[in-house]
Parts: structure tokens; C-alpha cells; sequence
């Protein structure tokens, strides 16, 4: 049992453009076992919606110190009584002066004011804010609290300077919580003292499509070269199996084909391995006879290695010439098999580019798709690895939606959202025929 696992955590998230970071932090948060509740001042949520963090956490961000629960209890009270940690992650400027002179005029300031929990703050700042001697002087107070601080790296910033003052890894930030835990009980075990949690999902949408048959592909492909050496992808799966768990909670039957990943797979889910573009293209037509919707997350390899070899290439000081070949178009094969049964699936396709999106508008017209999400992996935020995402929709003949920066969960609810509409127009416009 790791030293963050069945803690209650309070994770502080303060007006700064890293706000975005603390989706990672919380998801991480849980993934290690924690049980965490936001608390944002209201500059934070400019930077980040509420139901970002709700979504991941599962409990509802406080922010506002008057706040109370449902049962009439000061909702930062309760926070503050039964936290085993606050972690401030990222903590700005103005939020490390107001804490240093205990103003409670924020829930977090008010929270750490009122607890005796172990306090982890990650500063996170533009310019030279961080070296100024007043944000100095404040962060040396803090440290006299017994608050660890988790020093900001030097890099580019939002500003398009360099320097010191970029919100520390999450690596790093979660070690720092493991050691302020290390050794201490748990100081509120009774998820009754906690704050309470919410459902995971809204009541309007809890089953609502029970009963489809959805197939999801999800993560990368990779294209061998030799027995130990392969043409690959970042994908992490991330989306994919964010589609398929958002398909499940609202009562569908998913199979979702995968190649390479880095997160766990549902196991509610009927999974199939696809480690190849070929070897995913079999997987898709063939679970594509009983699908009602198709969505094409995986990010497939566009090439493979013409020849490959069947023992390990040595390496040669001149280097190595690849011939590569084009891979299988899995959409364009499914669109066209599609047409011909007497009510085709849904189709969505998904595009990554980088910079405009002007090409994935040519691809949606072109693959045929009745939905295609686009997205720019080069843009902060909304590339591979990320827990967020910030897409465009785009339906052919139709004029594109720019969804804003979500997390990857709450994309794939919104989306399902629009595919309940566009497969019931697509049901009326076949019964027209």
C-alpha cells in the first residue's frame, strides 16, 4: 500500500495558465488511491472549468469559502478537519503573499488557515516573478509554516520568456506528496467526514444508450522493422479508452480493439489486442457487422517497413535506409463496408494534426465519415499523453464546432451527446428512402 492510498488529498488550483497541469495532478492523485477534493479561486476557474475537475475527482470543487454542503456543514470546514494533505499545485504570486499574511479572502487560503494537514504548494509564475525579493521573502515564510515547497523549473513560459517560474513535473510534485504522508495515519477514514462525492455520471444520461453495440479503437500501431525494432506512434490510448468507459457507464456494449497503450484498458469491455495496422484492420471489419457505431480513435500507423527483417538488424555506423510502404486506409475500407449493410453504423474518425485543421475538413469529406474529431497535437494541452483535450467537430456539409479545452472524458461524453442525434437523424433519413 503506497503512502497516498485511501487519503483524503484537497488539491488547490490558483489563477495561473499551468491551472490546466492540475487535471494531471488529480488524475494522478487518483490513479495512486487518493481520494481528492478541489478547491479553485475564482481566477483559477478562468483558466480551467470546474467540471474538469469534478469529472476526474468525482467531487464537486469548492470555491468559495462561504460555501456550504448539502447537510448545512461549512464546506471548507469539513474539508480542512478531515484532509490528510493540501497540495497547492499551481500556487501564483498573489496566492503565496496572501497565504504568507494569512488573508483568507480564497477557499484555499481559508482552508489552510483552518487545518493542520501536512501543506505541499508548487509555485507557478511568469516573468521574473519568482526571483523578485517580495515572492522570496513570502515563499521563506512559508517554509517557516512547515509547508514544503516544490521549486518551479526554468523554461519557456506563457509569456515567451525564459525562465524560472514553470509549474514543477508531476513526478516531481507527487513525490513531494508521498513524503509529507510518509508515516502519518489517516486522518479521516469515515468517507462520511469527507467531503461528499458526486455520481460520476449526470442521472439525464445514465443509460441512454443501452443497448448499442460500439466499437472503439484506441492507441498506436506499431509497424515492425525487426523482431525488436518498430515504426510507432506517441498515443497513449488516452481518448480511446476514454470513449469506451464513457460508453459503458451510460450502458452500451463496447469492444474496444487497441494496439499499443500506457493506460489500463476497461475490463468491462470485450478487448482485442491489434498490435499492427493490418492486424487492426481485421479486427475492425470483422467486429464492424454488428456495430452501431464505429469510433476510430487509434492513431494508425500511416507507413510500415516494406521488407521486414526476421532476425535483429546490426547496427552500422553509415546508418540505415527504410523503404516504407503505405498502410491499410481502415476508415475509407469500413465507410464503404458500411454502405452496403440495410442500416449502417455511425461512422467518427479522428485526425490529429498539427498547426491548421484545414486538412481534417478535406478528410471528413473525403473518408466519407458521418462525423470526424480533429484536434492539434502540437497545441499545450491537447497533444498525446494528456489527460485534456480541445477538438473541433466537424460533420461533412456543415460548418465546424470548436469544442473548448476538456478533459478527454468529458469530450467523449459531449460526444456521445451529438452521436444519440446524429444516429437518430441518420435512422429517419434511411426510413425516408
Amino acid at each position: 500500500m503506497s503512502d497516498i492510498e485511501g487519503r483524503l488529498v484537497l488539491l488547490g488550483v490558483t489563477g495561473s495558465i499551468a491551472a490546466y497541469k492540475s487535471a494531471e495532478m488529480a488524475r494522478a492523485l487518483t490513479a495512486a488511491g487518493a481520494d481528492v477534493q478541489p478547491l479553485m479561486t475564482h481566477s483559477a476557474q478562468a483558466f480551467l472549468g470546474p467540471l474538469t475537475l469534478q469529472t476526474l475527482t468525482r467531487r464537486r470543487p469548492m470555491t468559495d469559502p462561504l460555501e456550504l454542503l448539502p447537510d448545512q456543514r461549512i464546506a471548507h470546514i469539513v474539508a480542512a478537519d478531515s484532509a490528510d494533505l493540501i497540495l497547492v499545485a499551481p500556487a501564483t504570486a498573489r496566492w503565496l503573499a496572501a497565504m504568507a499574511a494569512g488573508l483568507a479572502d480564497d477557499v484555499i487560503t481559508a482552508t489552510c488557515l483552518a487545518s493542520s494537514a501536512p501543506v505541499v504548494v508548487a509555485p507557478a509564475m511568469d516573468g521574473e516573478m519568482y526571483d523578485h525579493p517580495a515572492t522570496r521573502a513570502n515563499v521563506e515564510k512559508l517554509r517557516g509554516f512547515g509547508y514544503a515547497i516544490v521549486e518551479p523549473e526554468t523554461g519557456p513560459l506563457a509569456s515567451g520568456q525564459v525562465g524560472r517560474g514553470r509549474l514543477a513535473e508531476p513526478a516531481a510534485i507527487m513525490a513531494a506528496v508521498e513524503r509529507a504522508l510518509q508515516g502519518k495515519p489517516i486522518r479521516q477514514p469515515d468517507p462520511v467526514l469527507r467531503p461528499p462525492a458526486v455520481s460520476a455520471v449526470p442521472a439525464e444520461r445514465e443509460q441512454d444508450v443501452a443497448g448499442w453495440r460500439i466499437v472503439v479503437t484506441a492507441g498506436g500501431t506499431a509497424e515492425p522493422i525487426d523482431p525488436v525494432r518498430f515504426i510507432g506512434n506517441r498515443s497513449s490510448g488516452r481518448m480511446g479508452v476514454a470513449l469506451a468507459e464513457a460508453a459503458l457507464a451510460r450502458g452500451a456494449t463496447v469492444t474496444l480493439i487497441h494496439g499499443t497503450t500506457s493506460v489500463p484498458l476497461p475490463e468491462a469491455a470485450r478487448r482485442v489486442p491489434a498490435a499492427t495496422a493490418a492486424e487492426m484492420r481485421d479486427a475492425v471489419l470483422a467486429a464492424l457487422d454488428d456495430a452501431d457505431v464505429l469510433l476510430m480513435a487509434a492513431a494508425v500507423a500511416d507507413f510500415r517497413p516494406r521488407v521486414r527483417s526476421e532476425s535483429k538488424i546490426s547496427r552500422a555506423s553509415e546508418g540505415l535506409t527504410l523503404e516504407l510502404a503505405p498502410t491499410e486506409d481502415i476508415l475509407a475500407e469500413a465507410v464503404v463496408l458500411a454502405r452496403e449493410r440495410p442500416r449502417p453504423p455511425v461512422i467518427v474518425g479522428f485526425a490529429a494534426e498539427t498547426g491548421s485543421l484545414d486538412r481534417a475538413v478535406a478528410k471528413a469529406e473525403r473518408k466519407g465519415v458521418d462525423l470526424l474529431v480533429a484536434n492539434n497535437v502540437a497545441e499545450e494541452g491537447s497533444g498525446f499523453g494528456t489527460d485534456t483535450n480541445r477538438v473541433s467537430i466537424i460533420v461533412p456539409g456543415d460548418a465546424s464546432e470548436q469544442w473548448p479545452l476538456m478533459t478527454k472524458r468529458q469530450v467523449a461524453d459531449r460526444l456521445f451527446d451529438r452521436l444519440i442525434d446524429l444516429r437518430a437523424a441518420k435512422g429517419a433519413s434511411l426510413a425516408a428512402r
